[in-house]
């Protein structure tokens, strides 16, 4: 018998025929979740000025992101009268797996992506809608992925973490290329209405964080409701949150058996996988690739921002 849980996902959009990735329009998707038409057709998506696109490389925050999206705008969920799945209220712009109708959704509408800037639909190219990009520093991202991939049925995982890493440098992952990800959001900053976080301030100070997000989206929360956002948002509140945490998810996408999306979400777990060998060949890369742009990455927990 087919549980609540099932149910929600009865609609799902997935050819588990499909396996691996594929590159669309230079970005690497995966294959069991997209066609080429659905990519195509994202460039004439019509975007309404208070539209709120959440853009992050993949494991770079964006579950715990959608979850604060959530509780910021939307009250039932903040007040907990409406269960309703993060996924839902926060969909995937590419990965449309529950055939949302886009056009019936109220204002302000809430979408994610991973998505690179040269593929999201042009009405960007307008300066409408707004974005929220969340980055992380690569080193946690890149020990994050590792694990994560192992969740996915539709990948085959790397057999260790030295030849995930390979991979990870090259962009032969799901999502390409980390620096170029990063570089290409940040070369378009001035082009569109944006606002740039990083997970690890999320996670040391997230407050602040949804202060700022509801300053650049126009909503206004008392210091109750700001709490509650705070709260709800918590690490360990969204890992016992199946809203929030993917867990009822079909086996075709998630291996839940293995714990949900979310993982251990700190700073610095790179540490306990990366050798010192690893770490320094990594630290050469990325200074060669990113020295001309001015981040400040956060690499441990006890690290100030």
């Amino acid at each position: 018998m087919a549980t609540s849980a099932t149910r929600e996902w009865d609609s799902l959009k997935l050819d588990t025929s499909k396996k691996g990735i594929i590159n669309l329009r230079g970005f690497n998707f995966l294959s069991a979740f997209v066609t080429p038409e659905q990519i195509d057709s994202l460039e004439d998506f019509e975007i309404r000025d208070d539209d709120v696109f959440l853009v992050t490389y993949p494991k770079s925050g964006t579950m715990f992101a959608q979850q604060v999206l959530s509780l910021i705008y939307h009250e039932g969920h903040r007040n907990g009268t409406e269960n309703i799945n993060t996924i839902d209220r926060v969909p995937w712009i590419e990965y449309d797996l529950r055939v949302h109708d886009h056009k019936k959704r109220p204002s302000p509408r809430l979408f994610a992506s991973h998505l690179p800037y040269h593929l999201l639909p042009r009405d960007f190219r307008n300066r409408r809608g707004k974005v929220i990009y969340i980055i992380r520093n690569p080193k946690d991202v890149m020990t994050s992925f590792y694990h994560h991939e192992k969740k996915l049925p539709s990948l085959t995982p790397s057999p260790n973490f030295s030849h995930f890493m390979e991979r990870y440098l090259k962009g032969e992952v799901f999502g390409g290329c980390w620096f170029e990800h990063i570089r290409g959001w940040y070369s378009q900053k001035e082009n569109v209405d944006f606002l740039l976080l990083s997970y690890e301030e999320m996670v040391k100070d997230l407050r602040t964080v949804v202060l700022k997000i509801c300053q650049f989206g126009g909503q206004r929360l008392n210091d109750q409701e700001v709490d509650s956002v705070v709260e709800q948002a918590t690490f360990k509140n969204m890992k016992s949150d199946p809203r929030a945490n993917y867990v009822s998810m079909p086996k075709e996408v998630l291996d839940s058996k293995q714990g949900g999306v979310l993982r251990k979400g700190t700073i610095g777990d790179w540490k306990n996988i990366m050798t010192v060998a690893q770490s320094e060949r990594f630290d050469k890369i990325f200074q060669e690739k990113m020295k001309d742009l001015p981040f400040k990455f956060i690499w441990d927990i006890n690290e100030d921002m």
